[in-house]
């Protein structure tokens, strides 16, 4: 069991030291954690990692820390991130309109409720993506330059 834990922890150790020791500036390696972690706050399941490198290239961030940032959202963090985004949307906009009965719903009405809610969840995942990515890339750009010297 001892071995196994110490063969884990340095794999662990391997892992940190590659990422820490990425191509590129401390500036590109930063934007590209910030743009991950931003892409990782909107719930496009299977394209998060698409859009981030994607979103990465065209702003000439790193790449891999941009596909490692959207593992902010996973099956742990779904629900509580998802539930703070949709609560962070519907602080911009509407907040009295309820939801309506879904037992006697029409469709107009069931398609306006889809509205309803992914238009609270994108616009709150826009904010904390925003705020995230930024605190996340700053996080990091700072740890380069102190760390790296």
């Amino acid at each position: 069991m001892r071995n196994i834990v110490l063969n884990l922890i340095q794999r662990i150790r391997k892992f940190i030291s590659w990422l820490w020791n990425q191509e590129g500036l401390p500036s590109q390696r930063a934007l590209g954690l910030g743009i991950g972690i931003f892409s990782g706050c909107f719930p496009f399941f299977g394209l998060q990692t698409l859009i981030g490198v994607f979103l990465a290239k065209l702003f000439k961030g790193n790449s891999i820390l941009a596909a490692l940032g959207t593992w902010i959202s996973n099956p742990f963090t779904y629900a509580p991130l998802y539930y703070l985004n949709y609560r962070v949307g519907s602080s911009f906009l509407d907040k009295n309109n309820n939801l309506v009965d879904f037992s006697h719903i029409t469709t107009n009405e069931l398609w306006s409720q889809g509205w309803y809610l992914s238009s609270r969840l994108l616009l709150g995942s826009i904010c904390v993506g925003l705020m995230a990515g930024i605190i996340g890339g700053i996080g990091l750009y700072i740890s380069l330059k102190i760390f790296s010297k």
